[in-house]
């Protein structure tokens, strides 16, 4: 039986530790696949057995999370919402902490306290204890245990101090609603702050949201565009936003792609142009014919890979990992070692003791490990989207830093890839119409960028048409063709006369018909980006099967020193494994011939294909035609890995230095809860800056 993917909408995770109690619980079951993305409340796996997926909702729901149909429609309860737990204990808080400034009598007495603080610790019971034992029971103990713990002793320990009435000294009932209070708070920050980290996914998905106008026998009506299947024929008016991918049938219109590609200027399209769903149409009506719905669609794809590159690890993120999965015990008998040396050792009171274990509970902060590399990679990638690239993994953008060669394929790359035929030059005995039907017959077949700007060159002139009856395409080498006649063709490059600038040969029963010379016009931004490599201390290489002459002459004009032309796929493999043992390289090619090239470097780079969005071979896509975006690309990967850094520092720096000094009792549990409430808002506010960061 064939694997199927199940996709699960769980609500109720707030950190990566709760991802990884889900991920540690789905492992144990045997499962395949398995993605748990705690921001936007997604966890797939694969199965071949659909019976086990009741018991494995009814286990993901022990751990105390929630499964839901769909999180857009999911609406919590007034009580399950975070900011009116928030509220509510707030209210009962203030009056707690007045007592210690304000000279009313009444809040002073224990009964008082008690009965203000008691709600509070229901409120804290419910959302920490549920969260604490479900994890314990998922074998990562987060944060919830430590919190719980530490707002429960003082409760406990103040009301055994008001049962036995043992005085004011025993009264810690505001340090126990404190803690609950201002946690609840840094949680309110928490998820608002998680929730802007996912935006650019979030802005994605609602492209996908609009309605269609579908023609049905003459007669338009109002639909989802959920609803669209292929083959449907579509009317799109101006202001409107393509439902799903397409073709034109009739009509002009500018359609803004910006959303896709990040280039600014609108893209003109005619009949038979193909359309890309969620773009908008600036200027015009068009009637389309739907050919990609539903998942299919290029958008749904780059959502698709984006969910999957946000889940993917960088390496740096297994020491966060390692750590905060044993953390949680370290702390507990941090704060009972605390207890003891305090009490016995240090000869302070019992009160004294607790509150110094208390302020190590609660001032510790697992989670701002466990957010400091997901937020920053979720920021990192969304941010790559809104240029135009599409990053398909975490763990690329730490596999980018410390790159020290960027090789490049030529045509379609450092070049525009619309190639211009300069001369034709027929042997004795042909004919130019007859060499000119050859051409357009069996380029006609091909799908390569040549054979396409020939075609769209060749067919306003005058020429002979043929009639083929087969036509094979040779990769790196050129096309075979047969005629109904019986004749065999050749038309593709020759390693003969290096130095011509006849670059193309035409052969006819393997006679020379004729040669062809054709160019293409380099990028006008290729010398700069060169230029920009060349300062960050990265050595740009040319790698092309063109011929030696022309990659010679393009290299030159750019400021490529290290050229190898010439070369078919096998031997492109060849040369990147060269560099590859050298040090970190980097291949950019167009993503079709240059597919094994692109697999064999450590990371290979699509360029200009929107088409071929999930070509699997490419770790990143570049999806617009500015070469500009290699540099961005580098930039937002260097500055993403840099935030990480800084994160997992601020998270072990600010762990290693609070405990030791709420140990040693300069630090109350009120302020420790304080602080501890903000270590994950600093963490992911760092993040967040990487939105408008200025990159150099």
């Amino acid at each position: 039986m064939a694997e199927q993917l199940i996709e699960l909408n769980v609500t109720g995770m707030h950190c990566n530790n709760c991802a990884l109690s889900i991920h540690k619980l789905l492992e144990k079951k045997g499962l395949n696949d398995i993605l748990v993305d705690f921001a936007s409340e997604e966890v797939k796996f694969s199965t071949t057995n659909d019976a086990l997926l009741p018991g494995v909702i009814k286990d993901i729901e022990g751990l105390g999370f929630k499964v839901v149909d769909d999180p857009a429609l999911h609406v919590p309860k007034f009580y399950e919402k975070v900011e009116n737990k928030f509220i509510f204990c707030a209210a009962f808080t203030a009056p707690l902490l007045l007592h210690m400034l304000l000279p009313w009598h009444f809040l002073h007495i224990p009964i008082v306290q008690l009965i203000l603080c008691l709600p509070v610790f229901i409120v804290g019971c419910l959302h920490f204890g549920k969260s604490a034992w479900s994890s314990v029971k998922g074998g990562i103990p987060n944060m919830d245990v430590l919190i719980f713990i530490g707002s429960t002793s003082a409760f406990i320990y103040s009301l055994v101090g008001t049962i036995e009435n043992l005085g004011e000294q025993y009264q810690f009932y505001e340090t126990c609603a404190t803690i609950i209070t201002l946690v609840l708070l840094g949680n309110v920050f928490e998820k608002r702050s998680v929730t802007q980290t996912t935006s650019a996914v979030k802005d994605l998905i609602k492209f996908q949201q609009v309605n269609a106008n579908r023609v049905v026998n003459d007669t338009v009506e109002v639909i989802s565009a959920k609803e669209v299947r292929p083959g449907d024929i579509l009317l799109v008016n101006e202001g409107d936003k393509i439902p799903v991918d397409g073709e034109v049938l009739s009509g002009n219109a500018s359609i803004d792609e910006a959303m896709l590609t990040g280039e600014s200027l609108p893209v003109e399209k005619e009949k038979y142009s193909q359309l890309i769903g969620g773009t908008l149409l600036l200027h015009g009506n068009i009637r389309m014919m739907a050919t990609k719905v539903g998942s299919n669609t290029i958008l749904s794809q780059i959502i698709e890979l984006m969910k999957k590159a946000q889940a993917a690890k960088p390496p740096v993120q297994k020491l966060g990992d390692k750590v905060a999965g044993i953390f949680v015990p370290a702390v507990i008998l941090i704060a009972a070692l605390t207890f003891v040396l305090t009490y016995f050792i240090g000869h302070s009171g019992v009160q004294v003791a607790l509150m110094h274990a208390i302020a190590v509970l609660v001032i510790s902060c697992p989670c701002a490990m466990g957010l400091a590399t997901p937020t920053a990679v979720m920021v990192g990638l969304g941010r790559a989207a809104k240029n135009g690239i599409l990053i398909k993994g975490g763990d690329t953008i730490e596999a980018v830093a410390n790159t020290q060669y960027v090789v490049f394929d030529k045509t379609g790359t450092l070049t525009t890839g619309k190639f211009g035929i300069k001369d034709i030059q027929v042997e004795a005995g042909g004919d130019i119409d007859t060499v000119r039907g050859i051409i357009t017959a069996i380029e006609e077949r091909s799908s390569h960028p040549i054979a396409k700007s020939l075609v769209d060159e060749l067919k306003a002139l005058q020429q002979t048409k043929l009639i083929l009856r087969t036509v094979q395409e040779e990769k790196g080498l050129g096309m075979r063709a047969e005629d109904v006649n019986g004749n065999h063709y050749f038309l593709g490059t020759a390693k003969s006369n290096k130095d011509s600038d006849y670059n193309i040969s035409l052969y006819k029963n393997q006679q020379l018909l004729a040669q062809i010379a054709i160019d293409d016009t380099i990028k006008p931004e290729a010398a700069t980006l060169i230029s920009q490599l060349k300062k960050m201390g990265i050595i740009p290489v040319l790698l092309s099967g063109d011929k030696k002459n022309r990659c010679v002459k393009v290299a030159k004009a750019i400021g490529i020193d290290e050229i190898h032309a010439e070369k078919l796929p096998d031997e492109k493999l060849a040369v990147i494994d060269i560099y590859n043992k050298k040090g970190k390289t980097i291949m950019i090619g167009d993503g079709i011939n240059d597919a094994p090239a692109l697999t064999k470097a450590d990371i290979g780079v699509s360029m200009n294909d929107a088409s071929q969005v999930a070509i699997q071979s490419a770790k990143v896509i570049l999806l617009n035609t500015d070469l500009h975006s290699v540099v961005t690309f580098l930039q937002i990967s260097k500055h993403t890995l840099l935030t990480i850094k800084q994160n997992l520092f601020w998270a072990f720096a600010y762990n290693i230095i609070a405990i030791p000094v709420a140990a040693f009792g300069f630090l109350n549990p009120m302020l420790g809860a304080f602080t501890m409430a903000f270590s994950d808002v600093v963490v992911i506010g760092n993040s967040l800056r990487l939105k408008r960061k200025r990159l150099d």
